[in-house]
Protein backbone atom coordinates (compact mmCIF):
# COMPACT_ATOMS: atom_id res chain seq x y z
CA UNK A 1 0.00 0.00 0.00
CA UNK A 2 0.83 3.40 -0.85
CA UNK A 3 0.76 5.22 2.23
CA UNK A 4 1.56 8.85 0.62
CA UNK A 5 -1.65 7.99 -1.47
CA UNK A 6 -3.78 6.75 1.71
CA UNK A 7 -3.11 10.10 3.57
CA UNK A 8 -3.33 12.26 1.19
CA UNK A 9 -5.38 10.97 -1.63
CA UNK A 10 -9.09 10.78 -0.57
CA UNK A 11 -10.57 8.65 -3.65
CA UNK A 12 -7.99 6.10 -2.02
CA UNK A 13 -10.57 4.92 0.34
CA UNK A 14 -13.52 4.96 -1.90
CA UNK A 15 -12.45 1.79 -2.94
CA UNK A 16 -11.10 0.30 0.61
CA UNK A 17 -14.44 1.58 2.66
CA UNK A 18 -17.37 0.40 0.56
CA UNK A 19 -21.14 0.12 2.22
CA UNK A 20 -22.60 -2.88 2.47
CA UNK A 21 -26.25 -3.44 1.50
CA UNK A 22 -28.04 -5.37 4.68
CA UNK A 23 -31.29 -6.93 3.33
CA UNK A 24 -34.22 -8.31 5.02
CA UNK A 25 -35.78 -11.34 3.10
CA UNK A 26 -39.48 -11.91 3.97
CA UNK A 27 -42.12 -14.24 2.13
CA UNK A 28 -45.45 -15.91 2.66
CA UNK A 29 -46.90 -13.63 5.02
CA UNK A 30 -50.41 -14.53 4.23
CA UNK A 31 -51.82 -10.87 5.54
CA UNK A 32 -50.25 -11.06 8.89
CA UNK A 33 -47.25 -8.82 9.61
CA UNK A 34 -45.88 -9.60 12.87
CA UNK A 35 -44.28 -6.21 14.57
CA UNK A 36 -41.11 -8.23 15.54
CA UNK A 37 -40.32 -7.31 11.58
CA UNK A 38 -40.08 -3.83 12.22
CA UNK A 39 -37.57 -4.50 14.70
CA UNK A 40 -35.04 -7.66 12.92
CA UNK A 41 -35.10 -5.54 10.02
CA UNK A 42 -34.62 -1.96 11.65
CA UNK A 43 -30.50 -2.00 10.61
CA UNK A 44 -31.80 -3.27 6.48
CA UNK A 45 -31.36 -0.99 3.33
CA UNK A 46 -33.86 -2.67 2.11
CA UNK A 47 -36.63 -5.24 2.37
CA UNK A 48 -37.01 -7.70 -0.08
CA UNK A 49 -40.36 -10.08 -0.58
CA UNK A 50 -40.48 -13.26 -1.67
CA UNK A 51 -44.58 -13.57 -2.44
CA UNK A 52 -47.81 -14.18 -0.63
CA UNK A 53 -48.16 -10.57 1.45
CA UNK A 54 -52.01 -11.48 1.33
CA UNK A 55 -53.41 -8.03 1.51
CA UNK A 56 -52.07 -4.93 0.27
CA UNK A 57 -51.62 -3.30 3.52
CA UNK A 58 -48.81 -5.91 4.59
CA UNK A 59 -47.06 -4.58 1.67
CA UNK A 60 -47.82 -0.70 2.41
CA UNK A 61 -46.58 -1.12 6.06
CA UNK A 62 -43.36 -2.48 4.56
CA UNK A 63 -42.95 -0.07 1.88
CA UNK A 64 -43.86 2.94 4.70
CA UNK A 65 -40.90 1.45 6.53
CA UNK A 66 -37.89 0.78 3.73
CA UNK A 67 -37.55 0.28 0.36
CA UNK A 68 -39.30 -2.56 -1.01
CA UNK A 69 -38.72 -5.24 -3.57
CA UNK A 70 -40.87 -8.20 -3.90
CA UNK A 71 -42.67 -10.63 -6.21
CA UNK A 72 -46.13 -11.83 -6.20
CA UNK A 73 -47.30 -15.34 -4.81
CA UNK A 74 -50.34 -17.71 -5.94
CA UNK A 75 -52.91 -15.85 -3.19
CA UNK A 76 -52.15 -12.62 -4.06
CA UNK A 77 -54.79 -10.73 -5.47
CA UNK A 78 -55.27 -7.90 -8.74
CA UNK A 79 -53.86 -5.21 -6.42
CA UNK A 80 -50.77 -7.51 -5.17
CA UNK A 81 -49.98 -8.04 -8.72
CA UNK A 82 -50.52 -5.13 -10.42
CA UNK A 83 -47.62 -3.80 -8.27
CA UNK A 84 -45.24 -6.49 -8.32
CA UNK A 85 -44.10 -8.79 -10.89
CA UNK A 86 -44.17 -12.42 -10.92
CA UNK A 87 -40.76 -12.77 -11.52
CA UNK A 88 -37.98 -10.22 -10.56
CA UNK A 89 -34.09 -10.01 -11.91
CA UNK A 90 -32.20 -7.13 -10.48
CA UNK A 91 -28.21 -6.19 -9.13
CA UNK A 92 -27.51 -5.39 -5.99
CA UNK A 93 -24.21 -4.00 -5.40
CA UNK A 94 -22.43 -6.82 -7.77
CA UNK A 95 -24.70 -9.35 -7.23
CA UNK A 96 -27.42 -10.54 -9.71
CA UNK A 97 -30.34 -11.57 -8.01
CA UNK A 98 -33.62 -13.75 -8.97
CA UNK A 99 -36.62 -13.95 -7.03
CA UNK A 100 -39.92 -15.35 -7.87
CA UNK A 101 -42.35 -17.08 -5.10
CA UNK A 102 -42.89 -20.51 -6.51
CA UNK A 103 -39.29 -21.99 -7.53
CA UNK A 104 -38.30 -25.16 -6.33
CA UNK A 105 -34.42 -25.79 -4.85
CA UNK A 106 -31.82 -27.04 -5.34
CA UNK A 107 -31.55 -29.39 -7.44
CA UNK A 108 -35.61 -29.77 -8.04
CA UNK A 109 -36.31 -26.39 -9.58
CA UNK A 110 -39.70 -26.26 -10.85
CA UNK A 111 -40.11 -26.60 -14.34
CA UNK A 112 -40.59 -22.87 -14.87
CA UNK A 113 -37.71 -21.68 -12.76
CA UNK A 114 -34.82 -23.41 -14.70
CA UNK A 115 -34.33 -22.30 -17.98
CA UNK A 116 -35.02 -18.57 -15.66
CA UNK A 117 -31.82 -19.54 -14.00
CA UNK A 118 -29.77 -20.26 -17.04
CA UNK A 119 -31.15 -17.04 -18.90
CA UNK A 120 -30.32 -14.72 -15.67
CA UNK A 121 -27.50 -16.08 -14.36
CA UNK A 122 -27.84 -15.14 -10.76
CA UNK A 123 -25.60 -15.57 -7.79
CA UNK A 124 -28.45 -15.37 -5.44
CA UNK A 125 -31.89 -17.20 -6.03
CA UNK A 126 -34.69 -16.72 -3.86
CA UNK A 127 -38.31 -18.29 -3.99
CA UNK A 128 -40.54 -18.96 -1.36
CA UNK A 129 -44.34 -21.00 -1.01
CA UNK A 130 -43.07 -24.28 0.74
CA UNK A 131 -42.96 -22.16 3.63
CA UNK A 132 -40.03 -24.29 4.41
CA UNK A 133 -36.57 -22.55 5.45
CA UNK A 134 -33.48 -23.31 3.05
CA UNK A 135 -30.76 -22.37 2.62
CA UNK A 136 -28.20 -23.51 0.20
CA UNK A 137 -25.47 -23.44 -2.19
CA UNK A 138 -26.45 -24.57 -5.87
CA UNK A 139 -22.71 -26.18 -6.84
CA UNK A 140 -24.03 -26.67 -10.48
CA UNK A 141 -25.60 -23.18 -11.19
CA UNK A 142 -23.14 -21.36 -8.79
CA UNK A 143 -25.52 -19.85 -7.27
CA UNK A 144 -27.23 -19.51 -3.47
CA UNK A 145 -30.77 -20.76 -3.40
CA UNK A 146 -32.62 -18.89 -0.16
CA UNK A 147 -36.25 -19.91 0.80
CA UNK A 148 -36.73 -17.67 4.06
CA UNK A 149 -39.13 -19.85 5.02
CA UNK A 150 -42.92 -18.33 6.39
CA UNK A 151 -43.13 -15.16 8.36
CA UNK A 152 -47.41 -15.19 8.58
CA UNK A 153 -49.42 -17.49 10.43
CA UNK A 154 -51.28 -19.45 7.50
CA UNK A 155 -49.72 -23.04 6.60
CA UNK A 156 -47.87 -25.83 8.03
CA UNK A 157 -44.91 -24.58 9.23
CA UNK A 158 -44.21 -24.87 13.05
CA UNK A 159 -41.90 -21.62 13.50
CA UNK A 160 -42.60 -18.09 11.51
CA UNK A 161 -39.05 -17.05 10.14
CA UNK A 162 -37.01 -14.08 8.36
CA UNK A 163 -33.44 -13.78 7.08
CA UNK A 164 -31.09 -11.46 6.82
CA UNK A 165 -28.01 -11.25 4.51
CA UNK A 166 -25.67 -8.63 3.93
CA UNK A 167 -24.26 -7.79 0.24
CA UNK A 168 -20.51 -6.65 0.20
CA UNK A 169 -19.66 -5.84 -3.38
CA UNK A 170 -19.82 -9.37 -5.39
CA UNK A 171 -20.27 -11.10 -1.45
CA UNK A 172 -23.09 -12.20 -0.10
CA UNK A 173 -22.42 -12.66 3.73
CA UNK A 174 -23.68 -13.04 7.12
CA UNK A 175 -26.72 -15.10 6.52
CA UNK A 176 -28.61 -14.65 9.60
CA UNK A 177 -31.97 -16.68 10.82
CA UNK A 178 -34.24 -15.37 12.40
CA UNK A 179 -37.64 -17.05 14.12
CA UNK A 180 -40.24 -15.04 14.92
CA UNK A 181 -42.19 -17.54 17.32
CA UNK A 182 -44.55 -20.92 16.87
CA UNK A 183 -47.23 -20.21 14.05
CA UNK A 184 -49.86 -20.51 16.28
Amino acid sequence: MNVFKAIFDPTFYKSYNKIMTQIGIISDTHSYLDENVFKHFASCDEIWHIGDFGTKDVAEKLKEFKPLKGVYGNIDEADIREEFPLIMSFRCEEVQVLMTHIGGYPPKYNAASKPLIRQHKPQLFLSGHSHILKVMYDDAFNCLHINPGAAGKHGWHAVRTLIRIKIDGSIIKNCEVIELGSRG
